[in-house]
């Protein structure tokens, strides 16, 4: 029977369940990645666990988010990151190696392989051909200690690419019309999986962009074939050994399929506040801007870089825009170093940035006050760069290039002229001298700011207590657990407790816990594509830890609904926009019988401000149901 890449790859690693499209799975794990935000209390986790080293295939440490290291904690969180990864069996990559997703691009992704990151945007690697995903450093930790992934058997839908890019239209181009179509949110458990003649046009460096930025569909992965460009590429890191020929078969059956005709597409933006937001540069051409960021995970390769410089050379940029740009990894850097890329934006007038995620996540270059900043990163949340009142529009190096030599929203194939023919190298810089391998003999450092993992009781069979806050639509994990300043309390869940909500309602956290200390539970009510964004199970975590028991929502993302049952959080759904709507916050609510709600997935929720009887749904596998009941996955976890 013709089989699609995905279920090639599943069936490979199938160890429970069966592959159908909506059943419970449970998959073997060849690689894992961890990044300095998330990775600390992965680790953590890991060690609550009692296991002296790590039992997957590869496990890889990235320093990559909290560089800048204002004050101790971040410095001290990676002592911790670097010597416990030396105890248990990671490789270390150091501050200045670059952002973790293009740096295992480079050097350890693999066709084929299954791949699980405390990051959101680990499919990045499926430009590779790899099944990669991303989830909550509990999960991440578990699949280092060699238990199984539990998920959802995907939906699988198809997108057929024809033609070829224009010049001055590119990759990011591509997956912002991916978003156009299938929007943020409604896309859970779904692969989307790239074929047609129109992706042997497209060199891996452009596929980990479009894949990268499948996560703001909110599907679970993104998958390119693995074909005579990836083995090219894979030759080109000195890598050839790891290369198979693997691609869906002819006649492979989707769930449905989207036809994408490249050489009809025209630049495009993800305008505020969110990245599905579309609209065409024709659109938006002539609005001033004051700040261009070229970099992150989806934009910062080689090519990616060239190409903004080609557009820039012989150009200074204005006095009313900043730029900045940063290399993806240190591999990219060299490169531009050696070939004059570098040179070239420098004379421009940009500031050339850490090899990091930096701005991306909000750590540094804020813009100024209502601020138009065009980015080549991802996401554009509100208040995410750290101002909230500017506003984020992301854009492919070439229209944020175009608009910088300008200073307004510029429409890059009016300068393509100046790209020429950039192509991927045929062989890049190797140096891995910034790994570290481990050696098994390191004493695990640990600053002031390490904590434990925090602890939960399992869960009771009847909850009294408040709607502590009720929040809309499209909530993220930057809502619920803001980034930027905040980040260095990561690994201090008492301390980042504080900021929970802080974007949205600052008395939260003192609300939340005074019901806690009263004995009472904590619930908050949410609407449509509750927890989209970033993987960080604190958002799960540091609630948790302020006593909230349930979530009550008309939709969950994937990651998130995961990392609340890893904590013991009850991620229950409404059955229509009426019955949320019945609720309000602060009111007083009920739910008795819930263990056997949890066996059934049937809950009925008392409000008894109103009055009202709401039924709400559990989707949970069984052995999410097992966790919940016990409080959490490491009240339960069996090694």
């Amino acid at each position: 029977m013709a089989e699609n890449m995905c279920t090639k790859i599943l069936s490979a690693h199938l160890l429970d369940g069966v592959l159908k499209a909506g059943e419970s799975i449970k998959i073997r794990i060849d690689q894992t990645l961890t990044q300095d935000a998330t990775g600390t209390m992965a680790y953590l986790e890991f060690e609550s666990m009692g296991i002296d080293r790590v039992r997957n295939e590869l496990a890889v440490s990235y320093v990559d988010h909290n560089t800048v290291q204002v004050g101790s904690e971040n410095f001290d969180d990676h002592e911790y990151l670097r010597t416990v990864a030396d105890r248990i069996g990671v490789i270390y990559s150091r501050a200045g190696n670059g952002i973790c997703h293009q740096v295992h691009l480079e050097r350890f992704a693999t066709p084929g392989k299954t791949i699980i990151g405390s990051d959101s945007h680990t499919p990045t690697s499926g430009g590779i051909g790899a099944f990669a995903l991303g989830a909550g450093g509990l999960d991440v930790a578990l699949a280092m200690a060699g238990v199984g992934f539990s998920m959802i058997a995907p939906k699988v839908i198809a997108i057929r690419l024809s033609g070829r890019l224009r010049p001055g239209v590119s990759a990011k181009d591509v997956i912002l019309h991916v978003l156009s179509h299938f929007g943020v949110k409604g896309n859970v458990n779904t692969v989307f999986e790239y074929i047609g003649d129109g992706v042997r046009t497209l060199s891996v460096p452009e596929r980990a962009t479009i894949a990268n930025m499948g996560a703001e569909c909110g599907v679970t992965t993104s998958l390119f074939p693995s074909d005579e460009n990836t083995k090219a590429f894979l030759r080109a890191e000195g890598r050839e050994k790891d290369f198979i020929a693997l691609a869906a078969d002819e006649g492979a059956s989707y769930d449905d399929c989207l036809d994408i005709d490249l050489s009809a597409l025209e630049p495009l933006a993800a305008c505020p506040h969110s990245p599905g937001n579309i609209k065409s540069i024709m659109e938006l051409e002539g609005m001033p801007v004051n700040q261009i960021l070229i970099g992150s995970c989806t934009n910062s390769s080689l090519m990616d870089l060239q190409k903004a410089a080609a557009i820039l050379k012989g150009h200074t940029i204005p006095p009313s825009v900043s730029l900045g740009v940063a290399p993806g990894s240190r591999q990219v850097l060299l490169e531009i170093t050696e070939d004059g890329t570098l040179e070239t934006l420098i004379k421009s007038g940009a500031r050339i940035l850490e090899s990091a995620c930096g701005f991306c996540i909000g750590n540094h270059q804020s813009p100024g006050t209502n601020g138009i900043s065009l980015r080549t990163s991802n996401r554009n949340f509100y208040a995410r760069s750290g101002t909230p009142s500017a506003e984020l529009y992301l854009v492919s190096p070439e229209t944020a290039a175009a608009s910088a030599i300008n200073g307004f929203i510029s429409n890059p194939m009016d300068a393509a002229g100046r790209i020429g023919e950039i192509r991927m190298k045929d062989s890049f810089i190797i140096d891995d001298s910034m790994f570290i391998y481990p050696t098994f003999s390191q004493t695990v450092k640990r600053g002031p700011n390490i904590g434990e993992p925090p602890s939960n009781v399992p869960i009771a069979d009847s909850l009294e207590g408040s709607a502590v806050i009720k929040v809309g639509d499209k909530i993220t994990t930057d809502h619920i657990m803001p980034a930027g300043a905040r980040l260095k309390y990561r690994s201090n869940i008492p301390r980042y407790s504080e900021f929970v909500f802080e974007s949205v309602d600052p008395s939260f956290p003192a609300r939340a816990k005074a019901l806690k200390e009263n004995g009472k539970a904590g619930f908050i009510i949410a609407g449509w594509s509750y927890g989209q964004g970033s993987s960080r199970e604190h958002a799960a975590i540091c609630p948790m830890y302020l006593g909230i028991k349930a979530v009550l929502a008309l939709s969950i993302e994937r990651i998130h609904q995961a990392n609340l049952c890893n904590f013991g959080i009850l991620p229950l759904i409404f059955r229509s926009e009426d019955d949320y709507a019945k609720i309000g916050q602060d009111d007083e609510l009920e739910i008795h019988d819930v263990l056997s709600s949890i066996d059934n997935g049937i809950f009925r929720i008392l409000d008894k401000t109103t009055g009202e009887e709401i039924e709400l749904d559990l989707f949970a596998s069984d052995e999410q149901k097992r966790m919940l009941k016990a409080g959490g996955r490491l009240n339960e976890v069996e090694l």
